[in-house]
């Protein structure tokens, strides 16, 4: 079973597509990149995959992120909001640990 979630674009020639899917008998979220070029047209390797049983705190975890930090880091980015020549503060940005992180082989 599959089911298209949203295509959301990250340029001209790729999309990024969230849809739930059964992989080897197990049903979970994937999030790839799909190509749409002379080269090629499909589904690249970028992407992950959250299993159902992780699913929960994938959503829990997405649901925390205040807009306004991504704000905060577009405009860090820019450098808009800082004086000339001047840096903003930026917040220390958290990786998660590896042991935190469960992969599924696509």
């Amino acid at each position: 079973m599959e089911k298209d979630i949203d295509r959301i674009p990250k340029n001209s020639e790729t999309d990024v597509v969230i849809r739930i899917d059964d992989f080897g008998g197990k049903k979970g979220l994937t999030i790839r990149e799909f190509v749409k070029s002379e080269r090629y047209t499909g589904f690249t390797k970028a992407g992950t995959r959250i299993s159902a049983e992780n699913f929960k705190a994938f959503k829990q975890a997405i649901n925390s992120i205040d807009e306004k930090d991504l704000e905060a880091t577009e405009q860090a980015t820019l450098g808009v909001g800082a004086p000339s020549g001047q840096k903003e503060d930026s917040p220390a940005k958290s990786k998660p640990k590896k042991e935190d992180i469960q992969e599924e082989a696509f």
